[in-house]
């Protein structure tokens, strides 16, 4: 990756969280918690891919529409994330493929 291609990324991922820091302080915690879950188990693309900001531009649309954060994702935040990414490849996967795989390994 090119010094620019650096650059242009802190923009954007800075335009990113200005939207969030926009969100009501309600969204902005359940956003920092998915966050956290979803950099932990979820999807090989995350930083590239558009899961992030779609989940920004939902937050607004529920803002928008005044509707509480619960009201739009439920009580279990895990579950909601994990909804989210359930076709896609994470890093767990990954991990377990990879270690079937080795020698010395039982298979299930």
């Amino acid at each position: 990756m090119s010094i620019q291609g650096i650059i242009e990324g802190k923009k954007q991922w800075r335009a990113h969280m200005a939207r969030v820091k926009a969100l009501p302080p309600d969204y902005q915690i359940v956003y920092k918690e998915m966050q956290r879950y979803l950099f932990k188990v979820g999807p090989i693309d995350l930083p590239d891919g558009t899961l992030l900001p779609g989940i920004v531009d939902f937050f607004e649309e529920g803002v928008a529409s005044g509707k509480g954060i619960l009201e739009l994702i439920g009580n279990d935040v895990a579950a909601f994330c994990d909804d989210l990414v359930k076709d896609s490849p994470t890093y767990a996967d990954v991990y377990q493929e990879s270690s079937s795989t080795e020698p010395g390994t039982a298979e299930k």
